[in-house]
């Protein structure tokens, strides 16, 4: 419910703070006193695309505050929370005009976008009128107000669960075929690839093996003629053979020297054991060292060809392992492909099979929710004078889409044998404020926690005419809030609460004000909205019985 509206500095506003209530809220007055710079700017902080220029003039800016009641599970709190925005029972919304221009805006004190005062708006008030091209005459919202007023929310979760599951599997097979195409376009590189990776089957630190393999045997020749060498010097030959004769003759002198050799002979039996096993040693070496010829080229040629490999496809050579398992897996995919697409257009038929069911039983709900809608707005045209006219919901067949595949349009015949058509071209200004007064009504229960704004909508109606459109304007206005400006004394009349607003010129300036109507003044505007600028007493008698009447 919008509890407060102020406004200051905009247009011919100075400074206006209006309290409003639950229930029908009326506001009347003299033509051009003002009424339509309320909407202008209730429709300027709820984001509304309207004038351009509403800074008053000589201000800097603009401002306007509007204060909402917004009571537990209202559709606007989850508007704030994706936003990010506090949320709590009291709905505060302030937006700021500067004369060049500029618009800044604020919900619960944290700044925020025009679109997010916008989502709130669709959830926080509804504006019908002549020009209304927001609410009921705007044929893209016929669908939904159908779907609410037949109560088709389950049958319409249904179908879009159906709707997501069948995208989601043409989603997949177009992906699936389009991949299968890509890997049919290079199956006969990927058949030679993998042929000659698993021909070569390299090793993940192989390369480095066969590298330090090859360095080695490089030079091995070089490196065993110097082991031979070193070889001969300690052997037999050399310095062991030396040692073996040095030994034998110490030996055989050693009685007669009195153990003066014994320490002598015990270093020269160590250094012998300690060179035999040197001896052993590089005789191990000179085994290890030694290589076929033909080794060293077959492990060039390994070498080269998996650094070759490496080369050709960009990887590194101890990755061509993972990399010609890729291929691989992209040849399975290949060779199962066909396989793969015919499972995925089978689950996909029964996707769409599931679809369809669920549409058609939308489409028959939809229709049969639309005979039971014209039904109701037909009845509710007889009391509003327009009992020849006729009311059709007409649902054509459309593209399927995740609403179903129904096209929704509300359509009027004025006269009986006239051809119907769009509801904002067939009826004129009286009219279709009525059509629309009609169709609101019979969709009341869809409006929950909106304030309804009606803007002159019973123009070109009086009499019993007006006093109907103005009970049914209670009717809607019953345990919510609607908000009608009208011209019409019995509309006035049946207002729980009631504003006038008034132009007022003081030093050459035309400013407008709304002021609150007790039992008398209300008697006053009502006789005036009766007998024209001239209030006699016949007028007020008149508003009086009025009043009366609505009681």
């Amino acid at each position: 419910m919008l509890r407060a509206l102020e406004i200051r500095d905009m247009l011919i506003i100075d400074r206006l703070e209006l309290a409003f209530q639950p229930g029908l809220n009326v506001l009347t007055g003299e033509t051009g006193a003002g009424k339509s710079i309320l909407l202008d700017s209730l429709g300027f902080v709820l984001g509304w695309r309207g004038r351009a220029e509403l800074v008053r003039q000589g201000a800097d800016q603009g401002e306007v505050v509007a204060v909402f009641d917004l009571p537990d599970g209202h559709p606007a709190h989850a508007v704030l929370d994706e936003a990010g925005l506090p949320s709590g029972p009291e709905l505060i919304l302030r937006r700021i005009n500067t004369r060049d221009g500029r618009k800044t805006s604020w919900v619960n004190d944290r700044r925020c976008s025009g679109e997010v005062l916008r989502a709130l708006s669709d959830r926080l008030v509804e504006l019908h009128g002549q020009h209304d091209d927001r609410g009921l005459l705007d044929p893209k919202g016929h669908r939904a107000l159908l779907d609410e007023f037949g109560a088709l929310g389950d049958l319409l979760d249904t179908v879009r669960a159906a709707w997501r599951s069948r995208s989601k599997l043409a989603r997949r097979l177009s992906e699936a075929e389009t991949a299968l195409q890509a890997v049919r376009a290079e199956e006969e590189f990927l058949r030679h690839a993998v042929a000659e990776l698993d021909g070569l089957d390299p090793q993940p630190g192989e390369e480095a093996e066969l590298d330090s393999r090859r360095r080695l045997m490089q030079g091995a020749e070089r490196t065993r003629e110097d082991m031979a060498r070193a070889y001969a010097a300690l052997g037999l030959q050399g310095a062991e053979g030396s040692m073996g004769d040095a030994l034998r003759w110490l030996d055989g002198v050693a009685d007669q020297v009195d153990g003066m050799l014994d320490a002598p002979l015990e270093a020269l039996g160590r250094a012998m054991n300690e060179l035999a096993d040197a001896v052993q040693g590089l005789e191990r070496v000179q085994e290890a060292m030694s290589f076929n010829p033909q080794e060293l080229e077959e492990t060039e040629e390994r070498l080269f060809a998996i650094r070759a490999l490496a080369r050709k496809h960009s990887v590194l050579p101890d990755d061509l392992g993972a990399f010609a398992a890729g291929l691989r897996d992209r040849l399975s995919a290949l060779d199962r492909g066909d396989a793969d697409l015919r499972a995925l257009g089978a689950d996909l038929a029964q996707a769409e099979a599931a679809y369809d069911q669920a549409a058609s039983a939308l489409s028959e709900a939809r229709i049969a929710a639309a005979g039971r809608l014209d039904r109701a707005v037909t009845a509710e045209l007889a009391p509003l004078k327009m009992e020849r006219a006729v009311f059709r919901t007409e649902i054509d067949r459309a593209e399927p889409a995740a609403e179903g595949r129904d096209a929704v349009t509300f359509s009027v015949a004025t006269n009986p044998g006239a051809p119907a058509g769009p509801l904002a071209r067939i009826a004129s200004g009286g009219e279709l404020s009525r059509f629309l007064l009609a169709l609101k009504v019979c969709l009341s229960d869809s409006a929950a926690g909106i304030t309804m704004i009606f803007d002159e909508i019973d123009r070109g109606v009086g009499g019993a005419t007006a006093d109907a459109v103005g009970r049914r304007l209670a009717a809607l206005a019953a345990g919510g809030q609607v908000l009608v400006v009208t011209h019409s004394p019995q509309v006035a009349a049946l207002g729980a609460h009631h504003w006038r607003v008034e132009k007022q010129v003081r030093a050459d300036m035309t400013t407008s004000t709304v002021v609150p109507l007790d039992a008398a003044a209300r008697i006053d505007e009502i006789a005036r909205m009766v007998a024209g600028d001239t209030i006699t007493e016949e007028a007020r008698g008149a508003a009086r019985a009025l009043l009366a009447g609505m009681a």
